[in-house]
C-alpha cells in the first residue's frame, strides 16, 4: 500500500488533539474512518504509531519520530496551495469568513470589488460579529476563517497579521481640537470621550497605547456605545471625540463634517489578523483570498 498525504494529516491531527474523536470531529470525518486511516498507515510502516488506553492515547516511539515529517508534509501543502494560486486563475467555490466590526463594515467593503476581479468565480459570503463570536464559528467549522482587531491567543488557532491600521483622534469640524496644528494628551482630556464598548478592539488598542505609555489621567467618558457608525453619528453631533480607525472616517472626512487630527507623541497602530484552525486545510478559495490580502499595494483601494 503506498503511502499518501491524507494518512499523515489524520495522523498529525491525532497527535495533535490528543484522541481519535476530537481528530474525526477536526476533519469532519466519522470516528471509525480515522481509526481505519491511522491503522493503514500503521500497516505501511509495519509499526505501532500510538499506545492506545481505554483513558487516552500516547505516541510509540515511531509515532514521535514521524511527528516531526508530517508537520512539514501538512506545512508543504499549505505552500504549495499559495504558490500555485496565482496559477489558478479560475479558482472557483464559495468562501465562508467572519469579520469584526471596523474590519466586516469599512475595509473588507472596499477590498471585496478588486478581489472579485480578479477571482469572479469565488463567490465570498461573510458575516459580521465580534471576535468571540468569530472565534466561537471557526471552532464550530461554520466559518473557514476569520478577520479579527487582535492576535489570538490558543494552541489550537493559527494567528497572522495581514493588515496595518491606525486609530486617530476624530472631531467635528467645528470643534476647539480642528484648527490647533498641535494637539497633546493634555488637550484631549479636557473634553467628554464618545467610545466603542469595553473589550472591543478598537478600544482596546488606545488603552494599551496609553497604559504603555503611563497616561494614567482618566478620560471623560460621557457614551459607550456598540458600533463605530453609532460613534460617529455620536461625534457628528457634538456629543462628544472619539478614538477611531482612520479608514472608517474616510466618507465623513471627504466631506468635511469630521476631522482626524494627529496626538503629538502617541501613535495608536494595530494590525488585523487572519485566523483558522491549525487543523484546517484551507480550501483554494480562502487560499486565494489570505495571499489577496497578503498584497503591498491594498492602499490604493482603501
Amino acid at each position: 500500500m503506498a503511502l499518501n498525504f491524507h494518512q499523515l494529516h489524520i495522523f498529525y491531527t491525532v497527535a495533535e488533539k490528543g484522541s481519535f474523536s476530537h481528530a474525526a470531529q477536526a476533519l469532519h470525518m466519522t470516528q471509525p474512518a480515522v481509526t481505519m486511516q491511522v491503522q493503514s498507515l500503521e500497516d505501511h510502516f509495519g509499526i505501532k504509531l500510538f499506545h492506545r488506553s481505554t483513558k487516552k492515547i500516547e505516541l510509540t516511539e515511531a509515532g514521535k519520530a514521524l511527528i516531526p515529517y508530517a508537520r512539514k508534509c501538512v506545512e508543504l501543502i499549505r505552500q504549495t496551495e499559495g504558490a500555485m494560486t496565482g496559477y489558478s486563475a479560475m479558482a472557483e467555490g464559495r468562501l465562508q469568513l467572519g469579520a469584526s466590526l471596523t474590519m466586516g463594515e469599512y475595509i473588507l467593503p472596499r477590498l471585496l470589488g478588486p478581489f472579485s476581479k480578479e477571482y469572479p468565480h469565488i463567490s465570498v459570503s461573510m458575516k459580521v460579529m465580534n471576535t468571540t463570536q468569530i472565534l466561537d464559528e471557526v471552532f464550530a467549522h461554520q466559518l473557514t476563517f476569520g478577520l479579527v482587531e487582535a492576535p489570538i491567543q490558543h494552541p489550537d488557532v493559527h494567528t497572522e497579521a495581514i493588515l496595518s491600521d491606525e486609530l486617530k483622534l476624530i472631531v467635528p469640524a467645528d470643534h476647539p481640537l480642528a484648527e490647533l496644528e498641535v494637539i497633546q494628551m493634555e488637550d484631549v482630556f479636557r473634553f467628554p470621550f464618545v467610545l466603542r464598548e469595553e473589550g472591543s478592539g478598537t478600544r482596546r488598542v488606545m488603552e494599551e497605547e496609553l497604559e504603555r505609555r503611563g497616561i494614567r489621567s482618566p478620560l471623560n467618558i460621557v457614551m459607550e456605545l456598540g458600533s463605530t457608525g453609532a460613534i460617529k453619528s455620536a461625534v457628528e453631533a457634538g456629543l462628544g471625540i472619539s478614538i477611531l480607525s482612520q479608514t472608517s472616517v474616510k466618507h465623513e472626512v471627504s466631506l468635511g463634517i469630521l476631522k482626524l487630527k494627529e496626538i503629538e507623541g502617541i501613535s495608536f497602530r494595530r494590525s488585523f489578523h487572519a485566523i483558522y484552525l491549525n487543523s484546517t486545510l484551507l480550501p483554494l478559495s480562502a487560499v486565494s483570498f489570505l495571499n489577496f490580502m497578503r498584497r503591498d499595494d491594498l492602499d490604493k483601494w482603501l
